[in-house]
């Protein structure tokens, strides 16, 4: 049995002598032979050459002819930002601006964008490697149509639902239309990619998306292909419903256990595939941080309709060497069992910030903790929903992205106990999960915070503490050790200086220099106390 007949055979959900194994390598191949994301995603004899690298290193069953996601939304009219080591980003929601009306949509021809790239590419690849499965990845309905309308099809959902609904059924068109590039190109696998929808509910997708999915998934079956519904982000809620949609594969990615999804999917017949975790082993760990991973991930998936892969378009930077780890946990048994028995201190469990002072400064504090704005739709749509409510707060907001894809974002996300990505914390506490929020809510959470802070600044207003001591050289020192405390905790509990000895005795202080906080409690005397020191007195002012 080739690698093609094993992908193929696992997608059917039957029983399979091994793990097939399908990295889905997007602009990460691009990396591989010395090119940009831009460079590969606009030139096939590029394309061809990246993914036959990928091949060659990474020995894999089956593997994505390109992972681009705005291929159909560039050609129906959504401006794109391109960057060197991601796919490109929609800036702009043609629909939402008012460049057109659904009516003026119109279903893409051969010719139209990098169609010719991605059909060419697939022959090439499909003539070059016959022995291995083929995937044609397509934008799916939900993630199309917020590509052409923005964040405001959330509203419409409920305002407009018959016109969603017709918006939704045209990306359906469009969907068949691309499948019949693929397959007739030479495709085996057609893979539904949607990522957005993991920010509706079980209600919301059977009446938006269960119909037009279906409608894909019947139409390439129709045409004796197989399918995959690729959904990354928290979509745990929807796996049940989209294993109704009449697909043959379910894919997911970290952020949804792997076990609950083998259990579903053997439940309702349907395959599935993931979960490889992208950054924090993938990109960032270790050989043996991945060789980890891929074991959890095979064990728990077992050999009946299990395709190991990650639950998404692998990062450029990547190292190589962490993806040929898993090749290594696929195609060995005794490096398996070597892995089994050995015992590591995850790197992680160390990677900690000390969060117990986050947000006390007089600015509240947004962060987003994403994949990559930039390579994430989800993420790319809550940074956005950031972005457009913040100038309402002029000054009293400040927003952060945090990409898990480098260490220091990881330490953040762990030390915020975030476990699900995107994710919106205010002021360090998770308040948004894996859910774009409307943007009322956003604003009454971000006000809710601002009016917690104003009572608490309120309530400081007669909180003072006070350095007492002629400016002889230890009352100078202790002068600058309370204002770096003041500084270090963003404090608004105000700051005096006695330097008159007749004051010093009302204070109660009979030793210079000396500090005291409201009400005249002193606090030290004849001594220079640290800043540490000093710090849990400015924290005792302000509870």
């Amino acid at each position: 049995m080739n690698s093609r007949e094993l992908v193929l055979r696992a997608v059917g959900n039957h029983a399979v002598p091994r793990i097939p194994w399908v990295p889905f390598c997007g602009v990460h191949s691009a990396s591989l032979i010395g090119r940009t994301a831009t460079e590969c995603l606009q030139d096939t004899d590029l394309a061809v050459a990246a993914q036959s690298r990928a091949i060659e290193l990474y020995r894999p069953d089956g593997i994505p002819v390109l992972f681009d996601l705005q291929i159909e939304a560039e050609i129906l009219g959504c401006p794109l930002k391109w960057s060197d080591d991601n796919p490109p980003a929609v800036i702009g929601h043609p629909l939402e601006d008012g460049v057109c009306d659904i009516a003026d949509l119109r279903l893409p021809e051969p010719s139209d964008g990098r169609i010719p790239i991605l059909v060419e590419a697939t022959r090439r690849l499909r003539e070059k490697f016959p022995e291995i499965a083929l995937y044609g990845l397509i934008t799916g309905p939900f993630t199309l149509a917020l590509h052409l309308l923005g964040t405001g099809i959330f509203i419409r959902m409920y305002d407009q639902p018959e016109e969603t609904e017709q918006l939704l059924d045209f990306c359906a068109d469009v969907g068949r239309r691309m499948s019949d590039f693929y397959i007739d190109a030479g495709i085996d696998i057609v893979a539904v990619v949607d990522p957005m929808t993991s920010q509706i509910g079980p209600e919301q997708f059977t009446q938006f998306c269960q119909a037009p999915a279906a409608a894909i998934f019947n139409h390439v079956r129709e045409k004796g292909k197989a399918s995959s519904f690729f959904v990354c982000g928290h979509a745990q809620q929807n796996i049940e419903v989209m294993c109704e949609c009449g697909c043959d594969n379910i894919s997911i990615d970290e952020n949804i256990p792997l076990d609950y999804v083998r259990e579903l999917c053997r439940k309702k017949g349907v395959s599935f595939g993931g979960n490889l975790q992208l950054t924090v082993v993938m990109l960032t760990g270790t050989t043996d941080d991945n060789r980890r991973n891929a074991l959890e991930c095979m064990e728990i998936g077992g050999s009946k309709g299990y395709i190991l892969s990650p639950g998404c378009d692998i990062p450029f930077a990547t190292p190589p060497e962490n993806i040929q780890a898993i090749v290594e946990m696929v195609l060995d048994e005794y490096k398996r069992q070597v892995a089994r028995e050995m015992v590591r201190t995850s790197a992680e469990a160390e990677m900690r910030f000390d969060m117990t002072e986050y947000g006390r400064g007089d600015q509240v504090v947004v962060d987003i903790i994403t994949l990559d704005s930039e390579a994430c739709a989800p993420c790319q749509y809550m940074v956005e929903s950031v972005k457009k409510v913040t100038p309402e707060f002029e000054g009293l907001v400040v927003w952060r992205e945090h990409k898990i894809k480098y260490r220091e974002s990881i330490a953040f996300m762990l030390s915020l106990m975030v476990r699900n990505i995107p994710t919106i914390c205010i002021d360090g506490q998770i308040t948004f999960v894996s859910r774009i929020p409307r943007r009322e809510e956003l604003i009454g959470a971000i006000q809710k915070r601002i009016n917690e802070k104003l009572k608490i600044r309120i309530g400081r207003q007669n909180r003072i503490i006070r350095v007492v001591g002629q400016p002889d050289e230890a009352c100078l020192e202790l002068r600058e050790n309370v204002r770096q405390a003041l500084n270090e905790l963003g404090s608004a509990v105000k700051y005096e200086e006695i330097e008159d000895p007749e004051q010093f005795v009302r204070h109660g202080v009979a030793t210079t220099p000396a500090v005291t906080v409201v009400r005249q409690t002193l606090k030290s005397e004849g001594q220079v106390p640290p800043v540490v020191v000093i710090k849990e007195w400015l924290k005792q002012l302000e509870e």
